[in-house]
C-alpha cells in the first residue's frame, strides 16, 4: 500500500474498523501521523494516531492474531463506504 486515503474506513488485521480523519505531523520530528477513530464503541479512547509508516506496513499473514489474513496492518474496507466526517 502506498498512501493513506483520508475519509475511508480501514479494517485492522485484528478485525476492527476505523475511520481515517486525516494526516498530522509530529511537532518535533515532522513524521507523518495518521489520525483515525474506531467506528465501534470503545471506552479508552475516541481518537488515535499512529505513524503512517506503521499504519501502512506489511504484516505476516500467518500471525496468530491476524484473524483477517491481511497483507497490511490496515486495509481499506471496501464493504464500508460511509463517510464518518459528517
Amino acid at each position: 500500500m502506498e498512501k493513506v486515503e483520508i475519509g475511508k474506513v480501514y479494517r485492522h488485521f485484528k478485525g476492527n474498523y476505523y475511520f481515517v480523519e486525516g494526516i498530522a505531523l509530529d511537532s518535533e520530528t515532522k513524521e507523518r501521523m495518521v489520525v483515525y477513530k474506531p467506528i465501534y464503541d470503545r471506552q479508552d479512547s475516541k481518537i488515535w494516531v499512529r505513524s503512517e509508516k506503521m499504519f501502512l506496513e506489511k504484516i505476516d499473514r500467518e500471525r496468530k492474531d491476524n484473524i483477517t489474513k491481511q497483507e497490511y496492518r490496515f486495509e481499506i474496507a471496501k464493504e464500508i463506504e460511509k463517510n464518518y466526517l459528517n
